[in-house]
């Protein structure tokens, strides 16, 4: 990691075009049988149409404009606040979609496991934020050789106990790596995930980095998504309160000597939810002389979403900050309606294994009949999924019928894009581009 360093990451561009040479199947659900054969660039150039060229349903798929829009939107608005942009990837597994990340100004991709690393390495990603102990033996081998043999490859990752900082030490030796390890102290907080729980056992931690002759300590980082899941003022008092431990550990480690190797120190934090106070946070409050870099790793601001992050996210429904637009929803399944057993029930060909569930059910918002333009659909819920069927409920006079398409918002883009190893990408019911995502 060259925490000095402030200019985006880069990918292997060359890679990302090679995987769009692989050729259509029926491994890709809901790609029509006239797209077989055609490598996904091929497909993309026919710039086929949603409903009239054989997409079967359901279908999810990516609309280009609200995209870009959020895109642009979280790019000038992280540079406007100081902060940089290391977005969560584990949203969306798309090499394709970290290079416009990238493009836009993103200063690292972040990984959840050493499977997306692996992933995130094989389209040449040049900086990763590992935001996890890593202490997987089988890991941290593959790990060395892949730091010795690319020196602008930038990483670092996690430590939270000195057992883990000794297991990585010994492992890393035992591999024979020439580069050192860069490792952030990561703090925690009572009812949060990982991390130390205090500032005596941050401290324990960097002393034990300190003595290792494999790591090297650059800086703090932190999660505050799990402390809270709503944006009241005693969840975000919560939040202001847990960023301050932050910056005090923060505090403490420099005045002790702990970061003697690092020109600027590192300190990270943020989901999706929360990003206004985490950049305040990481901003806001230092002492003189203490050279922070302030990264913020949201990665649901991509496509934002019709649930969870439309209600919570700073720049939702009922914004929180006024510096921005809007995120917009970038997301949307179509869905056909495959029974009428009532008139007040429909199902749809639509489940669990199609979308996501567990930050909300769908939302039907448009029904499109045939070659007619989509209409909006007021009054109709979703009441339950099961694993490849959707209750949608009925109001009085509901024009809907069996074959019908309905156009659903979903919630929670992070468990929608395992669902869908090749996404279209449409400007209206035309699909513009594909995205290839690899869980």
């Amino acid at each position: 990691m060259r925490p000095t360093t402030t200019e985006a990451c880069t990918l292997d561009h060359a890679a990302i075009e090679t995987a769009r040479a692989e050729r259509l199947d029926w491994r890709f659900k809901a790609v029509p049988d006239t797209l077989h054969g055609l490598s996904i660039a091929e497909a993309a150039a026919r710039r086929p149409r949603v409903f009239t060229e054989g997409f079967l349903g359901p279908v999810m798929v990516l609309e280009s404009e609200p995209l870009e829009h959020n895109l642009r939107t979280m790019s000038a608005w992280c540079a406007a606040r100081g902060v940089l942009l290391a977005p969560h990837g584990k949203t969306t597994m798309a090499p394709q979609l970290f290079a416009k990340q990238a493009g836009h100004g993103a200063w690292a991709i972040t990984a959840a496991n050493a499977g997306q690393l692996r992933v995130y390495r094989a389209f040449g990603v040049s900086r990763v934020v590992l935001a996890n102990q890593l202490v997987d033996p089988a890991a941290l081998r593959w790990l060395a050789g892949e730091l010795d043999a690319d020196p602008g490859f930038d990483f670092c990752c996690w430590v939270d106990s000195v057992r883990g900082v000794r297991l990585m030490t010994e492992e890393l030796r035992a591999s024979g790596a020439r580069r050192r390890m860069d490792v952030l102290v990561e703090l925690g907080a009572e009812g949060g995930r990982t991390g130390a729980r205090d500032t005596g056992t941050a401290l324990a931690v960097a002393d034990a980095v300190r003595d290792s002759p494999a790591l090297r300590l650059v800086g703090v980082s932190g999660y505050e998504g799990s402390l809270a899941h709503d944006a009241t003022e005693t969840s975000r008092a919560a939040i202001e309160s847990y960023l301050d431990d932050l910056r005090s550990v923060t505090i403490s480690l420099w005045d002790g000597g702990f970061f003697a190797e690092a020109d600027r120190v590192v300190v990270t934090a943020g989901g999706s939810a929360y990003f206004d106070q985490v950049a305040d946070g990481l901003t806001a409050g230092w002492p003189g002389g203490l050279p922070v870099l302030p990264v913020l790793r949201s990665g649901g601001y991509l496509t934002h979403d019709d649930g969870f992050y439309r209600g919570i996210s700073p720049l939702g429904s009922t914004p929180r900050i006024t510096d921005a637009a809007p995120l917009r929803s970038a997301l949307r399944a179509w869905a056909q309606v495959s029974s009428r057993p009532s008139d007040e029930l429909a199902l749809l060909t639509l489940g669990k294994r199609d979308a996501s569930f567990d930050e909300g059910l769908p939302e039907p918002q448009l029904w499109r009949r045939g070659d007619a333009e989509p209409a909006e659909l007021a009054g109709h819920t979703i009441s339950k999924l099961n694993d490849q069927h959707a209750y949608l409920t009925l109001p009085a006079g509901s024009p809907v019928q069996v074959g019908d398409w309905i156009g659903l918002g979903l919630s929670h883009p992070c468990t929608v894009f395992d669902k869908w190893s090749l996404i279209p990408v449409v400007d209206g019911d035309t699909v513009v581009d594909f995205v290839r995502t690899y869980f």
